[in-house]
């Protein structure tokens, strides 16, 4: 990796461990079941939180993109803190559903930021080969992190209940507002409507609500933006998955005891697979759809059998699953051309939201087995849309980089 990316990488993924490092995620269902809400209840403030994700996913993204990515990431952690704070000091229903929009209004700051700011500042360091693997570094760090938030969250419910957990959350959260402020942010790059006018000042800088039409439209009208972000979306919605990991484990005669044990190997290939993303982007698509169809068969398999040594199946499903995502995702940034890269990785995002619902479905309606067998259609087709894109010129992938060199200079002086 060139020298000038380092900082902005090793930055990045420091970042992103803090960020998920909360001792309230393992505890927040329990906490809201404490002061008396029924399940009904608890279930209303996840349809507040799912909402506020899907409505505010695309507006964020182009306010990331007008504005600062940077300062997204920053946003994020305070909005997520002052979340928590509602959640210590209002412990109910009505404080419960303000932290549950604050903490979805900075989730939605996040993505599509993130990824933007990344690769931009990858291609400016002249590094853009080098998203895949440290993408898949920061995506693995959100796992890693369920280890330490899990001890954290073990050690302060003990010492001072739901209280001290949930302030150390708000001082997790408000130090990764401050590790946010330290990423390198280069100078903007790109197009702005897919004409390169060769200006990249502040008088020529488009307002918001151009700014968002031009990432809706790249999303909507680039056939082979298109095609990779129908891919990632539908892709993403997979991760879902994860969350029913602990119910197949109960349910092949794993002893509720030993799920959390048992669900470790899934995770560490979850870990895995997508550091390894970097790897995993040197194949071709046909060999990422091979792989991807090969953790469907496991996945399916160990549906089938229902059995506890299955749980060796599922950790191969995972640990290739997240590595093609990490490509996947890659390869949507090579192809956006626009400035409005986190807007158009927003509508990807906002797509993953939405197929997940279909995901849901799929596993209510015939377990692990049927969902696989929608995963090996994705599989089918996942080589077609991560086709070579025609007529694609050399130079930085998937964009037009008119100010390269001055942007370099920034991340290098960052």
């Amino acid at each position: 990796m060139p020298p000038r990316a380092r900082p902005l990488a090793r930055r990045t993924v420091a970042w992103a461990l803090v960020a998920d490092v909360v001792p309230l995620y393992p505890l927040y269902a329990l906490l809201f079941t404490s002061t008396g809400l029924s399940v009904a209840q608890v279930s209303a403030l996840f349809a507040i939180w799912s909402a506020v994700a899907v409505l505010a996913e695309v507006p964020s993204g182009a306010l990331a993109d007008r504005f600062s990515r940077r300062g997204c990431l920053v946003a994020a952690g305070v909005l997520q803190a002052a979340g928590y704070v509602a959640w210590v000091l209002l412990p109910g229903f009505p404080g419960f559903a303000l932290g549950f929009v604050l903490w979805g209004c900075g989730g939605s700051l996040v993505t599509g930021a993130l990824e933007a700011l990344l690769y931009d500042g990858l291609v400016a360091a002249g590094a853009q080969d080098q998203y895949a693997r440290v993408y898949g570094w920061v995506t693995a760090m959100e796992l890693v992190a369920q280890f330490p938030a899990a001890a954290a969250a073990t050690l302060l419910f003990a010492a001072g209940g739901f209280p001290l957990a949930g302030w150390v959350s708000v001082g997790t959260c408000l130090l990764a507002a401050v590790l946010a402020a330290r990423l390198p942010e280069p100078a903007r790059t790109g197009t702005d409507t897919g004409t390169d006018t060769g200006t990249d000042t502040d008088a020529a800088e488009p307002g918001y609500l151009e700014t968002l039409r031009a990432g809706v439209a790249e999303a909507a009208r680039a056939p082979a933006v298109r095609a990779v972000l129908v891919a990632a979306a539908v892709l993403g919605a997979f991760d879902t998955v994860e969350e029913y990991f602990p119910l197949l484990l109960a349910g092949w005669g794993v002893p509720t005891a030993l799920v959390p044990l048992a669900d470790l190997p899934a995770v560490l290939a979850g870990v895995a697979g997508a550091a390894l993303g970097g790897a995993a982007a040197r194949l071709p698509p046909w060999a990422l759809g091979a792989v991807l169809t090969v953790a469907m068969l496991l996945l399916g398999g160990a549906g089938l059998a229902a059995h506890p040594a299955g749980i060796a199946a599922v950790a191969l499903f995972y640990g290739g699953y997240r590595a093609v995502l990490v490509v996947v995702d890659a390869r949507l940034q090579e192809r956006i051309e626009g400035r409005s890269r986190a807007t158009v990785t927003s509508v990807a995002s906002l797509g993953t939201e939405l197929a997940t619902f279909g995901l849901y479905a799929a596993w209510a309606g015939g377990g692990a087995p049927f969902l696989a067998a929608c995963g090996l259609l994705v599989a089918g087709v996942l080589p077609v849309l991560l086709r070579t894109r025609p007529g694609a010129g050399s130079g930085a992938p998937g964009g037009r980089y008119p100010h390269g060199e001055e942007s370099a200079r920034a991340v290098g002086d960052a």
